[in-house]
């Protein structure tokens, strides 16, 4: 009759089992991350469709195309771009990709890069007026810096066209303080119709 079976020896794990279960936990992550890598990819696939033939739309604009169908195909480039735009933020939020909201919100550096400043009569300094490239979010954290342009105190700048347009200059007074005469003109700038009568005396004369 055989005795009992002694228990096995248990202690600390060695060095071989350690190094194993960091080799299966990062194993575990590459895989997990490929399968997030190729879901991503293959969401895109269908955008790579529409800007595909959103290019071939935009190529028949170079044709001899009449101005009905140039209309028609601009409209449809126009209605392709929203929908291709619409789809990849769509893709951007399933993975947990979201645009910063910056305009009009106190200027974060967290999350914004200063590029330019607006002098703005009415906005507290430092609100953002606008964004030049979108800053995005991976989950809570930084995905892409936004770049803003934001508010300092100052008037609003005068429109490019109302600048150029300045008054003409009143002309200068005499010296000496006189009234100012007015320009005398030749009778040939005054162009004054030559009467008939005039002529037939003349001639009369010389007969």
């Amino acid at each position: 009759m055989s005795g009992p079976v002694p228990p096995s020896p248990t202690g600390p794990p060695s060095e071989i089992d350690k190094l194993r279960r960091r080799v299966e936990a990062l194993t575990g992550k590459r895989d997990e991350a490929e399968a997030r890598l190729r879901t991503l990819l293959s969401s895109l696939l269908p955008l790579d469709d529409v800007l595909a033939d959103t290019r071939r739309r935009a190529g028949a604009l170079h044709e001899n195309l009449s101005a009905r169908e140039a209309t028609s195909v601009a409209v449809a480039l126009s209605e392709q771009i929203a929908a291709a735009h619409v789809m990849l933020r769509s893709e951007f939020a399933r993975h947990d990709v979201s645009p910063m909201e910056g305009l009009g919100r106190p200027v974060d550096t967290a999350e914004m890069r200063v590029v330019g400043t607006q002098a703005h009569p009415s906005a507290p300094h430092g609100t953002v007026l606008k964004e030049t490239v979108t800053g995005f979010r991976l989950g809570a954290s930084t995905l892409r810096h936004a770049q803003v342009v934001i508010a300092v105190p100052g008037s609003a700048p005068v429109p490019a066209a109302e600048a150029t347009s300045e008054p003409a200059a009143p002309e200068a007074p005499p010296a000496g303080g006189g009234r100012a005469q007015p320009r005398r003109t030749t009778r040939a700038q005054r162009q004054f119709p030559r009467k008939p009568s005039a002529g037939r005396r003349r001639r009369s004369r010389r007969t």
